[in-house]
């Protein structure tokens, strides 16, 4: 959403429910770590619209940009997956002019607002898998109003946003190499939902917002175990989906919240092999809260049969040799930063 301008040097932006994650890269395909940063916010200051929460959000971009050394006023932004509606459709093989009006017609019984009042993007994919005279497009479009209240307040700070990406395009970018071309599920668990792109050649083919989060588990555990919330995390991090720790008294309290998202994964599934049937998906990569849950990978893996790898989000990325482990540390909370400053000119 939003072409770069040739040659800008830019930093990727990513505003999350907890935290703000800046990555400044150099260099075009091949990229080069500059600097990172990161910092705590309150997850309120991320939702709301008020004024004063706004103000203190702008605030809280330019102390990490400032702390982290960025050297850019120029800015890729990721748009968060709760904002972003996204789908594949099939449409006849037309010109490119002509394919244009056609989506613009097709969009408004597509999307979830109106076409007046949303910003739409697509990009074409390839030959449709189900008939041969259309070809597949993901298109996806987001409400103006939100889009230009996150341009105001990034400008009100003196930056320059250079493109406006969804959060699952640049979670791909940054997990995958471009030489994989078998169908993999990326699972990226968030504090308030969970982001899942089924890939295919390098590019979406299926990608949804399940609404379960790490909150969701914790208050599962603070309601099962009767316990508060700072304690519910220490044991959800610490023992998650182990059957054998603390007597399976975490696993029983989290384990039916854990099946919601499992059902919704399988859903997916059934969903992409019913469209693509000559493929199969060969292996889940996943991050955020669902690479440190313990056991979650290993529960995943049984439960569909499928080889479950921990995303590593700067896995494209060159740096020095002595920031190595600084950065795995990191790694399942920046898919999404490193995805965008990975952005080459379009």
């Amino acid at each position: 959403m939003g072409i770069l301008s040739t040659g800008s040097d830019f930093f990727g932006l990513d505003i999350g429910t907890t935290a703000i994650r800046v990555v400044q890269m150099r260099g075009g395909k091949s990229k080069v770590l500059v600097t990172y940063g990161y910092i705590d916010i309150d997850p309120k200051l991320s939702m709301s619209d008020s004024n004063a929460d706004q103000q203190k959000l702008a605030q809280a971009i330019k102390q990490v940009i400032s702390q982290s050394g960025i050297s850019t006023p120029n800015v890729a932004v990721g748009l968060p997956s709760q904002k972003v509606f996204s789908t594949i459709v099939d449409v006849d093989r037309l010109s490119p002019g002509e394919l244009e009006k056609t989506i613009r017609f097709q969009a408004d019984s597509l999307i979830p607002t109106p076409i007046a009042d949303s910003k739409i993007d697509w990009a074409l994919l390839g030959n449709s898998p189900k008939e041969s005279s259309k070809v597949e497009l993901l298109l996806s479009s987001v409400a103006n109003a939100f889009v230009e209240q996150r341009l105001d307040l990034l400008e009100s700070i003196g930056l320059n946003v250079v493109a406006f990406e969804p959060d699952s395009l640049a979670l791909t970018r940054a997990l995958l190499s471009e030489t994989y071309t078998s169908a993999t599920l990326l699972l990226d668990m968030g504090d308030l939902a969970t982001d899942l792109v089924i890939t295919l050649n390098d590019a979406p083919r299926l990608i949804r917002t399940i609404p379960v989060g790490m909150e969701s588990i914790i208050k599962s555990a603070m309601q099962g175990l009767s316990i508060d919330d700072k304690q519910a995390r220490q044991f959800v991090f610490k023992f998650g989906m182990s059957k054998d720790k603390l007597e399976g008294q975490i696993y029983n309290a989290i384990s039916s919240t854990v099946d919601l998202l499992m059902g919704e994964i399988e859903k997916s599934i059934k969903f992409f092999n019913t469209r693509y049937i000559n493929e199969k998906i060969d292996r889940i990569v996943v991050t955020g809260g669902a690479s440190t849950l313990p056991e979650f990978p290993l529960s995943l893996a049984n439960k569909f049969n499928i080889g479950v790898e921990i995303g590593n989000s700067w896995r494209n990325v060159s740096f020095s040799a002595n920031k190595q482990n600084e950065l795995l540390a990191i790694s399942s909370k920046f898919a999404v930063a490193v995805g965008l400053a990975e952005r080459v000119d379009s």
